[in-house]
């Protein structure tokens, strides 16, 4: 499978909620649960080749929630951030970067996140991007007036690239959604235009190493025509 392998997958982590109400437990145990799916996926994806991993944790759309389940969401990061998890990433040689605006979230947040990136920086082996009020048209906007500011006249498609949060890295090949919804809810508009796309049934607290492997079988047997 190896020379199927993609470069890049971005994944919609989806289903906490249900996965939680479905076992007739706290919104919060699925929001755990589904931190803990991380690690080995950044593991599986070193081991096979990626390079490059995205997580979107969580939408502009989500402030929207109840105020409970935000602060529960707030309270699952922090513990996240300072989880070993976290340190054991970094042993394995992961980059971790974020996708985002991450302004309006707790200072202390801010500040575990800022150090991990820095912490990281130099690793190699996989980039871990964390999508953090996250939002395509969000992210195409800001694009947008950033350009307008610079007043560049005429923009390529390199030039609009550059101010996107993932400039400098290469677009999905593959674009996983858990828990079986079949939208992309704006995730990577720009970028993903050409991107394989998975809709699976699984929730995402039950999204392991194997079922990723069937998702990446199913995406080596794909003919890949770019519009050619």
């Amino acid at each position: 499978m190896k020379s199927h392998v993609p470069q890049s997958v971005a994944i919609i982590m989806d289903g906490n909620r249900r996965w939680a109400n479905k076992r007739h437990l706290p919104l919060f145990a699925g929001h755990e649960r589904g931190a803990r799916v991380i690690e080995p996926l950044v593991d599986h994806a070193i081991k096979i080749g990626i390079s490059y991993l995205t997580f979107w944790a969580f939408s502009t759309e989500n402030w929207k929630r109840s105020e409970e389940e935000v602060q529960t969401l707030m309270d699952v990061f922090r513990k996240a951030l300072h989880d070993p998890m976290m340190k054991r990433l970094d042993s394995s040689g992961a980059r971790i970067k974020v996708i985002g605006d991450m302004t309006p979230f707790p200072s202390d947040i801010i500040e575990r996140v800022d150090k991990l990136i820095e912490k990281t920086k130099e690793n190699t082996k996989l980039t871990v991007n964390f999508a953090l009020n996250y939002g395509g048209r969000q992210e195409i906007l800001q694009a947008v007036n950033r350009l307008l500011k610079e007043n560049k006249g005429e923009v390529t498609e390199e030039m609009f690239a550059e101010k996107l949060y993932t400039a400098g890295q290469p677009d999905p090949d593959l674009i996983i959604r858990t828990g079986g919804e079949q939208r992309l809810s704006g995730y990577l508009p720009w970028q993903g235009v050409y991107s394989e796309l998975a809709f699976v049934d699984t929730y995402w607290p039950d999204f392991s190493p194997e079922v990723f492997d069937t998702v990446l079988s199913d995406f080596a047997s794909r003919q890949r025509r770019f519009g050619k």
